[in-house]
């Protein structure tokens, strides 16, 4: 047995040095995250929030912050108002987002409608004088809608926070910790993977088709092109794509002439790192989104987080004996370790009462505290606009290069302040 696969096996020495590492990156969890991010004694002030949409806007967890109160859910839908009043245990209800945004005790809005919408109806919210906190992505196809977007954040200077999850998924802040303490050494290239077949389940409800009716696979891009920009602060600057589908009837009549189930872009940003992203919807894959950073000294790699699969969360550092593979050649033995990601949503990173265990990867609880806290504490939003386009352009441009074969395209750049 190689020695990896004894470190793999749970002895009792690598058992004592994974809880080392865990309780290690725990307490330095803070520089993941941000020095601010550590959780202080709530201030005074209580933010009241308006919620916009009853499947994904339930997620959250504004009721249970020391500093919020919902004030008003809203929804088309009877029976989805219903859900978001019991939620949140709020008595105030409306229609439509339209009739919310005149309620004048309302500070600031959670829109979780559909992504088709989301451009529009932050115009709305924040010419209403309101704060917005959006699901993802930023803006749907289109960097006509990105531009927009940060028009209309700039000229109202209200806050504006995009609610991508992976930003805290428990691997995407371990590796951000590890790329600022530099354990990764020249980070070179990385991996993110959103599978998630069976979609075409909710592309026809009640007879109607829905908006995710033949979606187009990198228009929503954001939960990988997160796990690298976010960690790095580098901007992805151009594309490759590739795209596959089978001839499917939704690929044959969808509203966005999308052809491909499946899409793989090969990013290059503007620090020279390689930059690998699969977004797809069809397949024999085990439906995940992970991330794997490669460097010159260390790697960091997730495990599938269902559960599947023969390997654990793990780290790969950087040998020094020589070892000779299959066909005999000499090679350099990377150093192979089980790694256990830590529940970050244990710490004081978090208010107490958010200190537990929530939607994807408990990553709902952080992007509930971080909107709250940027608004009393009157910062910007760590996934502020020009983060949340930065996540969602490359995107559109990578669909681009698929429709014209692979093309390499420049990615536009929209951040100021780079």
């Amino acid at each position: 047995m190689s020695s990896n696969n004894r470190e793999w096996s749970g002895g009792s020495s690598g058992a004592t040095r994974r809880t080392f590492i865990r309780q290690s990156t725990m307490a330095t969890a803070g520089l993941a995250l941000g020095s601010r991010f550590a959780f202080a004694a709530p201030l005074g002030r209580k933010v009241r929030i308006g919620v916009v949409g009853g499947n994904f806007g339930k997620g959250f967890y504004f009721h249970e912050h020391p500093n919020a109160i919902v004030e008003a859910v809203s929804d088309l839908r009877t029976d989805r108002r219903s859900a978001l009043m019991q939620t949140y245990r709020c008595n105030k209800s409306y229609e439509s987002l339209e009739k919310m945004v005149g309620d004048k005790n309302i500070d600031a809005i959670f829109i979780a409608t559909p992504a088709p919408d989301h451009v529009r109806h932050v115009e709305l919210v924040l010419d209403s004088g309101k704060h917005v906190m959006s699901a993802v992505p930023a803006a749907w196809g289109s960097l006509e809608e990105c531009e927009r977007l940060i028009a209309k954040v700039k000229s109202t200077g209200l806050k504006y926070m995009m609610a991508e999850t992976s930003y805290y998924y428990p691997g995407t802040i371990t590796a951000r910790q590890f790329y600022r303490e530099g354990k990764f050494g020249n980070l070179y290239s990385a991996t993110a993977q959103y599978h998630h077949d069976g979609l075409e389940q909710l592309y026809v409800i009640d007879g109607k088709r829905t908006w995710r009716y033949g979606m187009t696979p990198m228009w929503y891009p954001t939960h990988c092109t997160s796990m690298l920009i976010s960690v790095t602060g580098e901007r992805l600057t151009s594309v490759s794509c590739q795209g596959w589908g089978d001839g499917n009837a939704y690929l044959k009549d969808n509203a966005y002439q999308n052809p491909f189930w499946n899409e793989t872009a090969f990013f290059r940003t503007d620090k020279g790192t390689q930059f690998t992203v699969e977004v797809w919807w069809k397949g024999a894959h085990a439906g995940d989104e992970r991330g794997e950073w490669y460097g010159d000294k260390m790697s960091l790699l997730c495990g599938d987080p269902n559960g599947v699969g023969p390997h654990p969360d793990r780290i790969v550092r950087a040998g020094t004996q020589l070892e000779k593979d299959s066909g005999g050649f000499v090679r350099t033995e990377g150093k192979v370790e089980a790694f256990e990601t830590p529940n970050y949503w244990k710490s004081d990173l978090l208010p107490p009462g958010l200190r537990h265990d929530s939607d994807h990867r408990g990553s709902h609880t952080f992007l509930t505290h971080e909107f709250i806290d940027s608004i009393v504490k009157d910062r910007n939003p760590l996934i502020d606009v020009y983060e949340a386009v930065a996540y969602t352009a490359p995107g559109i441009v990578a669909h681009q290069s698929a429709m014209k074969g692979g093309e390499l395209l420049a990615i536009p750049q929209y951040d100021p302040r780079r």
